[in-house]
């Protein structure tokens, strides 16, 4: 049985980025805190656990003083610099450029959209990181849409800026831009002075580029073993694709929780992940595999 680690899949810039400041950080001190999970994988943060980093959280940050805390890749709202320079907390911003870039592109556009009672929607996972980091460029006014039954939240008469979350899937976005866009239409059709819709492609084109690659990759293989922690919402969209394409297409966040009835016949594997998967936990993965057994993580 031959089985493949897809070389496109794994760390994104922005998390590798973090994770080697993490690294970098921890070899001049003992403990290190960080703003909630580097990473949404487990096992990477177990790893980086036992070096000395502590996950924490915003409650957690106002208590603390006088140290150092990491901001991960997904950035954060305004609050949080605001409580480092009360609280004397030294940041280690490894904020991803491409979020920083996005948080600016969200300030401009609210502030810019005050003056004509405008709407800053983002597509999102309410709750997510980057999520509040985006809404808190708008003072938490951005109203957060998942699904189409969140549309409902729109006032089609008033404008419409649409951005999405950097690591939403690129079909997903589209389709809610069609949706809003049959939403205004039928404004318009009852008489509704509709303003305008202005809707932003910013989802990471690092990210973007991994969804024809892993259809491709998909299609190679007999099985495909897609790695990634189950709190990654990138994840979540990159196995989809998987699936799309090859209906044998399985999700595992470890080693340990592979099934041999899988591969079965199978002549080829081929095994790849999220922008949050380490290569290290991917090459786990292949070796339990032509060991026929899970190994222990």
């Amino acid at each position: 049985m031959n089985v493949t680690i897809d070389q496109n899949s794994g760390y994104c810039f922005g998390v590798e980025f973090a994770i080697q400041m993490a690294e970098d950080e921890l070899e001049e001190v003992t403990e290190l805190y960080c703003l909630g999970d580097i990473v949404h994988n487990s096992m990477e943060v177990q790893r980086l656990y036992n070096k000395g980093l502590r996950i924490i959280d915003r409650d957690q940050l106002k208590e603390l003083r006088d140290c150092k805390v990491l901001i991960r890749a997904h950035g954060e709202p305004p609050e949080t610099y605001q409580t480092a320079l009360q609280n004397n907390l030294e940041l280690i911003d490894a904020s991803c450029p491409v979020v920083l870039k996005l948080q600016n592109r969200v300030k401009h556009a609210y502030d810019s959209n005050k003056a004509m009672n405008g709407q800053i929607v983002l597509y999102g996972q309410q709750g997510h990181a980057e999520v509040i980091g985006l809404a808190g460029q708008t003072g938490n006014e951005a109203i957060v849409i998942t699904t189409e039954e969140d549309l409902d939240q729109l006032d089609y008469s008033r404008p419409i800026t649409l951005f999405s979350q950097t690591t939403k899937s690129t079909k997903g976005f589209y389709h809610m831009k069609e949706l809003i866009e049959q939403r205004v239409a039928a404004a318009q059709a009852a008489g509704v002075p509709v303003e305008s819709l202005d809707a932003n492609d910013s989802i990471c084109r690092q990210v973007s580029n991994r969804e024809p690659q892993l259809q491709k990759f998909a299609q190679l293989h007999d099985v495909v073993i897609f790695v990634s922690g189950k709190k990654s919402s990138n994840g979540k969209a990159l196995y989809a694709v998987c699936q799309r394409v090859n209906p044998q297409s399985y999700f595992v966040e470890n080693a340990q929780e592979l099934d041999p009835d899988w591969f079965k016949n199978a002549a080829s594997v081929g095994i790849c992940g999220a922008t949050s998967t380490p290569m290290w936990l991917m090459q786990q993965v292949k070796e339990a595999i032509q060991a026929q057994e899970p190994v222990a993580v």
